[in-house]
């Protein structure tokens, strides 16, 4: 089989099939720049795919000729795909015998799409998931092979609902291969008239409209850690919001305050309490070691 896959998401699944199929061929995202010098780093799976001998192709784009041909040259039975980045389209779909397999982090048809992590927290959604999906030309339009519901807590972030999101979904898709191969496992198709579609994110989304309720920005504030980040501007630079709660105390929308020895904001209804804030330039820290080097923090 072929494995695509680009980010931390993708490493447990890419080490399950490789410690129980044969993986001929791994297909990743280029590298990127990244941190503060911005060297190229590698993804994550391609870190892994090198530490396990396996080839390895990093397309820009997945439809350029020299891509297909590796495609071809592999000549995979089966493809699975977990967090990839690129579409696939329907000459990748058909090469495979069994076709392409994708993991995806949500119950389907809830969150098709790029950020279904990040938008089942900025929806308050009490669970979500994984399902093992059979990929079609459509964004994760697939009938279904398998799913499992797993409750988000309530300190979630995007970060740690991840890490156990992409422990399930190997999980249930070892279970689901031997099945789905052997012809034993009928997809399903999904109900198109239930699906909520996940945006893919962008930088700026990060920023935190204090006219918005604290409850609201805190479920933000989760969905966005570690990326793209949450924000708040701050003087002339921008606050990083790490971690943040909402209290039910009242105060002007944008008005900056201290509440309980941390910093806090005023919001459209309650305010928002920074636990761990990064200001430019230095490292994370809490709100309360913030406050001793920000003592103009309080707004009148």
């Amino acid at each position: 089989m072929v494995f695509m896959g680009s980010p931390e998401f993708a490493i447990p699944i890419l080490q399950a099939l490789a410690d129980r199929y044969e993986v001929v061929g791994v297909v990743t995202q280029p590298d990127r720049p990244a941190g503060r010098g911005r060297q190229l780093r590698a993804p994550a799976v391609k870190l892994l795919a090198d530490k396990l001998m396996l080839p390895t192709m990093q397309p820009q784009k997945l439809r350029q000729p020299e891509a297909v041909q590796q495609l071809h040259d592999w000549n995979p039975e089966l493809i699975v795909v977990a967090a990839f980045g690129q579409i696939l389209r329907s000459d990748v779909l058909v090469l495979p015998r069994y076709g392409c397999l994708n993991v995806h982090a949500s119950l389907l048809p809830r969150w098709r799409g790029a950020a279904p992590i990040q938008s089942a927290l900025l929806a308050g959604d009490q669970e979500t998931g994984v399902t093992i999906m059979k990929m079609d030309e459509g964004v994760d339009t697939g009938a279904i092979l398998a799913q499992q519901g797993l409750p988000i807590l309530p300190d979630d972030t995007a970060g740690s609902l991840s890490s156990r999101l992409s422990v399930m979904g190997a999980e249930l898709l070892i279970r689901t291969l031997s099945d789905y191969l052997a012809g034993d496992l009928q997809p399903r198709a999904q109900d198109g008239d239930a699906a909520t579609y996940a945006a893919m994110l962008k930088k700026d989304d990060g920023l935190l409209d204090l006219s918005q309720p604290a409850e609201v920005l805190a479920r933000r504030v989760r969905a966005f850690n570690p990326r793209p980040g949450a924000f708040l501007p701050w003087e002339s630079v921008s606050l990083k919001v790490h971690q943040a709660h909402a209290e039910a105390a009242e105060s002007a929308s944008g008005r900056r305050l201290v509440f309980r020895g941390l910093p806090a904001v005023g919001t459209g209804s309650g305010i928002l309490v920074l636990d761990e804030v990064q200001p430019p330039g230095k490292k994370e820290m809490n709100g309360r070691a913030f406050l001793s080097g920000a003592r103009d923090w309080e707004s009148s």
